[in-house]
């Protein structure tokens, strides 16, 4: 067989919404190295991990986009349903073991299409077949027991003879027939085609795949492909993926396949030693590499020590800098933004703070939010009490739950934010002790006078900001209460402007061992 054109699956891509789950079960429990961990070539806020074997090779990669905390998608038509690697035939028995020791969903061991099959599911409900079958690795992982490849997709299909046809463009030919199963095989590996008619269309989201990718020997017949689907609905350009190059394009019945090359690989970007080690950056993304480096979220290797996640009221994501000094910076983004929004500001201000990114829980359209509104400047005041002593909890568990310093942590907030924050800071006087509220008004009707003496607070208002009228109110009741307060008005609207990071790393410079 011509090693420059071998045909079969190259990588198949799936969704996760909690990256260390993740990690911990294909490179913990399953044993795949982690080849590359990268901003997302589409979305470099979107991390992007590579799992396969020793080398990375193609016909061993399963990778997953990282959706933290996203929302789940529905397996249905038109969508991959199942992978399986390929085993050696004698270790099922273990790593039924295995499985059953480590709490994993497992069902089987049975036969299908004449091939012992153990179906597991990964911590997202992904399906994972485990198959003994004698297949060669291309760069064996050093278990005697580990997975060698990938051995098989299953894709749903409202019309199985379309999926087939369209298929066969990348090498595939029909082998067996099984009820509603069509097998295809390449040189490498096999597609079991299942016709599904009737079946709910599948839906994008957590835990579920999004696409398979086969193998191209070069870039001329990635270009050449793209000219023969000239005419096909959905044929996207060619993509430099920088450890491939490729094309997507829907078959017939809707699945996503992508074309994509052998080379240059893995060790494009680092050696073969240091796989996966180092967070890569796409290209297109170099003029702001260090804010995704603190947005994208951390996880720990199997070995590794790591920061325990708490299952806590708000969604929240934390960035810990390698030369953490013991401070944290508790961000609250405004209306429409999430968890992460705040991370670079706050790691420019203060390049060695832990940062705790929380997810307001009051959507609006769909859009995240503190606390619910009845129009841009009427709010509702049951919500903003429940709200605000829902945050309050959340500290007080965030505290003990990860033993943070509530000496030294500042609370900063930004418009939407920022309200809540100027909020939980007289509802609940324990709970924030230094606060920064950038572009910050006054939303209590009724605000309580509390005795908040030692407290300390920043309040930055946009001169331009159609909403810098009601800022003067807050600042007056918190003054009143006793807050240690710095008031400015800055040459900007609503927005964030060079100003506030400026300010703000003064006065955390000021403020923090205080």
């Amino acid at each position: 067989m011509d090693g420059k054109s071998v045909t079969g699956i190259h990588h198949v891509t799936a969704i996760t919404r909690d990256v260390q789950r993740n990690v911990d079960f294909y490179a913990g429990f399953l044993g795949l190295r982690l080849v590359k961990q990268t901003g997302g070539f589409e979305d470099g806020a979107q991390l992007h991990l590579i799992y396969g074997d020793q080398l990375g090779s193609p016909g061993s990669l399963i990778t997953f986009l990282v959706w933290q905390h996203g929302a789940p998608g529905r397996v249905g038509l038109g969508q991959i349903s199942e992978i399986g690697f390929a085993v050696p035939p004698d270790s099922i028995g273990e790593w039924l073991q295995k499985a059953m020791s480590a709490g994993v969903s497992v069902d089987g061991p049975k036969k299908e299409l004449g091939e012992t099959v153990l179906r597991l599911r990964d911590p997202d409900g992904i399906i994972v077949k485990l198959i003994g079958i004698d297949l060669p690795a291309a760069a064996a992982l050093p278990d005697m027991q580990a997975l060698r490849r990938i051995r098989s997709v299953t894709i749903l299909t409202a019309d199985a003879e379309a999926t087939a046809e369209f298929a066969a463009r990348f090498g595939y030919r029909r082998v067996a027939q099984d009820g509603p199963f069509t097998r295809m095989a390449s040189d490498t590996d096999v597609i079991d085609l299942r016709q599904s008619a009737g079946f709910v269309d599948g839906a994008p989201g957590t835990g579920v795949f999004d696409h398979v990718a086969f193998r191209a020997p070069d870039v001329d017949a990635v270009r050449q492909m793209r000219l023969d689907l000239r005419d096909h609905d959905g044929v996207t350009n060619v993509h430099d993926r920088k450890y491939f190059l490729s094309l997507y394009v829907r078959e017939p019945a809707g699945t996503l396949f992508e074309y994509a090359t052998d080379g240059p690989g893995m060790t494009v970007d680092e050696a073969a030693e240091d796989l996966g080690q180092t967070l890569m950056i796409p290209p297109a993304d170099a003029a702001r590499a260090d804010d995704l480096r603190v947005i994208l979220p951390q996880f720990a290797l199997p070995g590794e020590e790591r920061w325990p996640m708490r299952d806590l009221q708000f969604i929240h994501r934390f960035h810990r800098p390698d030369d953490a000094d013991g401070s944290v910076i508790v961000l609250m983004h405004g209306t429409g933004g999430d968890e992460t929004d705040l991370m670079p500001l706050a790691h420019r201000a203060a390049p060695r703070a832990t940062l705790l990114g929380v997810r307001g829980r009051s959507t609006e359209e769909g859009i995240n939010r503190w606390f619910r509104r009845y129009d841009a400047v009427t709010y509702d005041q049951a919500d903003i009490l429940a709200e605000a002593a829902a945050f309050a909890a959340f500290m007080g568990d965030a505290i003990r739950g990860y033993g943070l310093d509530a000496a030294r942590i500042t609370h900063l907030g930004y418009s939407n934010g920022a309200n809540l924050l100027g909020a939980v800071m007289r509802l609940h006087p324990d709970a924030v002790s230094r606060a920064i509220m950038l572009r910050g008004i006054e939303i209590l009707e009724d605000a309580p006078s509390s005795a908040l003496s030692g407290k300390q607070a920043l309040i930055l208002t946009g001169a331009r900001d159609p909403f810098a009228r009601m800022a003067p109110a807050l600042e007056t009741s918190l003054r009143k209460s006793g807050v240690d307060l710095d008031a400015r008005v800055i040459a900007a609207g609503h927005e964030l402007a060079a100003e506030d990071l400026s300010a703000v790393e003064a006065w955390l410079s000021a403020h923090e061992n205080r």
